[in-house]
């Protein structure tokens, strides 16, 4: 049985369950000993990254690097392809997305509540998501065929957004071929499954601040 830290609001722990899903593999979920951000959690993650793994005398804190032990350990169905160059494309379209595209989000968290809301910060934020939309809409290609491990992330970053967008004023503009694309990714069950129940979540979130 593998062993997850989660907590409940985290993107990047729904990310790693979209791909424990689609390998149909068994494991529980803990939170964080202490907290997140705890000593105690630190004396056992030294990053104190969340999501962790723990498979035997096995630690892993790091998502992308979970998912990609977890394809090479349990490799059907594969989440990488065999070849090379397509391998690469994969983790390219994976790393914009944790690296270039969720971050531009993420600067928003702080920015909820009334009282701590910044309009500034919303339109610049708004305008370099956009950015990285358009940014996507051209390194994104045909319809996905199958669910690789460049394709989880997006769409928990895509809900955040469309919870975020009306209540900050972000005038997202989507691509036409994005929104195709992620209609076309959210139909694997292992997206569709974590997406019912990760959007509560957020409203639940939201409504505790």
């Amino acid at each position: 049985m593998l062993t997850i830290y989660t907590v409940p609001i985290s993107l990047y722990c729904a990310k790693l369950r979209i791909v424990l899903r689609h390998k149909e593999l068994d494991w529980e979920e803990q939170p964080p000993p202490g907290g997140y951000g705890s000593d105690e959690y630190k004396s056992l993650v030294a990053s104190g990254n969340l999501p962790a793994l723990i498979d035997g005398s096995i630690l892993i804190a790091d998502s992308e690097a979970i998912a990609e032990y977890l394809d090479e350990k349990y490799p059907v169905p594969a989440m990488l392809p065999s070849n090379l160059g397509r391998k690469a494309k994969v983790r390219e379209l994976s790393r914009f997305h944790d690296t270039r595209f969720e971050p531009e989000l993420r600067k928003l968290f702080g920015n909820i509540t009334l009282d701590k809301r910044d309009v500034r910060l919303n339109k610049i934020q708004a305008t370099k998501i956009n950015m990285r939309l358009t940014q996507l809409s051209n390194i994104v290609d045909s319809t996905p065929i199958r669910l690789t491990l460049a394709h989880c992330g997006y769409p928990i970053t895509f809900a955040w957004l469309d919870i975020l967008a009306p209540l900050l004023s972000l005038g997202i503009k989507w691509p036409e071929n994005i929104i195709k694309w992620r209609k076309e990714i959210e139909k694997f069950p292992a997206i569709s499954i974590e997406l019912s129940e990760y959007r509560p979540k957020i409203k639940e979130w939201l409504d505790s601040l």
